[in-house]
């Protein structure tokens, strides 16, 4: 599959990934992460293996786009509840109690 990451074009294929992250031990993962394999993988840690170039090169938005298509499974992070932040107002009110 032909994709472009940093403006840059790769052809990809899924045993091609799968053989380029054979071997390569899974950092930490905080953020966006791709499963290949069994093993929990970075996003950008497998966008600089298959591509080797620099993880401020490219977004991570860019790689799960082309390993979803490829048939990875993505996991993103999911997207913070809103924690009902008060106004000031709102907040001094609530202070205040109700009558």
């Amino acid at each position: 599959m032909r994709c472009v990451i940093a403006r840059f074009p790769f052809e990809l294929t899924k045993a091609g990934v799968l053989e380029s992250m054979k071997g390569i031990k899974p950092e930490p993962s905080t953020g966006e992460s791709v499963i290949i394999g069994r093993r929990h993988y970075p996003v950008k840690q497998v966008g600089q293996v298959i591509t080797r170039q620099d993880r401020r090169d490219f977004s991570a938005a860019e790689v799960l786009r082309a390993m979803a298509q490829l048939g990875f499974t993505c996991r993103t992070l999911p997207k913070a509840a809103s924690v009902g932040i008060l106004s000031s107002f709102r907040h001094a009110s609530a202070m205040l109690g109700t009558p």
